[in-house]
């Protein structure tokens, strides 16, 4: 007599199989009312997961002790100090304005990017002048300073970063700005001796047509200037070369 077998079935392992058995559970829908993409099933550990997490959220409301209100508020007070706005929304545009017309004023860029470094320097030094500010915000909310000796370490720190950030842009300004005077001195010594020679051979010469940027009245005065300090090496010709016209003579 041939023994029963009892036939079993295996546990899918495959996640695959697990998948296609889970959603096998599930009753199926319509497809015509529930629209292209339908909704997953949602397992019984998908739903108490999504109970835990709410329960979970509900909790949470935010710092609760002093020292993590403080936190709290010294992190909407300093976002400033490195935001790309350097005003806020509590500060005075026209007070910022006229702080960068100050600066502008002082460093007298003449080309895009000494603007740009301005600008940084200007910018910086607002968020700078902030921090006192933010420092008497935090003492007024809590008179007692050992407490608060985080905070104030951290606006320490960013007033730190500032300086730093502030000495460089203005190193980079003065580099550049010495360059370009130096450039601007040696162009303007050259105009100032061609316009002597062409002026001591009776010519008319114009700056413009050397490719110069200096107008006229410029490199007449530079040549005046550079005569004044070098009478000897400017001097006329002696009497064996032909006399030059004077200085003043119009072309």
């Amino acid at each position: 007599m041939a023994a029963a077998q009892t036939q079993t079935t295996p546990a899918a392992t495959d996640p695959v199989q697990r998948w296609l058995a889970r959603r096998s559970a599930c009753p199926q829908l319509d497809a015509e009312k529930i629209g292209p993409t339908p909704p997953l099933c949602a397992t019984s550990s998908d739903a108490q997961r999504a109970a835990v997490n709410r329960a979970n959220s509900a909790h949470s409301t935010g710092p609760r002790t002093e020292s993590g209100k403080q936190r709290s508020s010294l992190n909407a007070l300093s976002h400033g100090l490195t935001a790309r706005t350097a005003v806020l929304p509590t500060e005075d545009p026209d007070t910022y304005q006229r702080h960068i017309q100050q600066f502008l004023d002082e460093y007298t860029p003449a080309t895009s990017t000494e603007t740009q470094l301005v600008h940084e320097i200007a910018n910086t030094a607002w968020r700078l002048n902030r921090i006192p500010f933010l420092e008497a915000e935090l003492l007024s909310q809590n008179p007692n300073p050992q407490s608060l000796i985080p905070q104030l370490a951290t606006l320490g720190l960013h007033g730190s970063r500032l300086s730093r950030q502030f000495q460089k842009a203005i190193e980079q300004l003065r580099d550049i700005q010495d360059e370009r005077r130096r450039l601007e001195r040696r162009q303007l010594n050259e105009a100032a001796e061609l316009f002597i020679r062409h002026q001591r051979k009776g010519l008319s010469w114009e700056p413009s047509d050397a490719g110069f940027v200096f107008s006229r009245e410029q490199v007449q005065r530079h040549a005046r200037h550079l005569i004044s300090r070098n009478p000897t090496y400017y001097a006329p010709p002696t009497r064996f070369q032909a006399d030059p016209p004077p200085m003043g003579a119009a072309f």
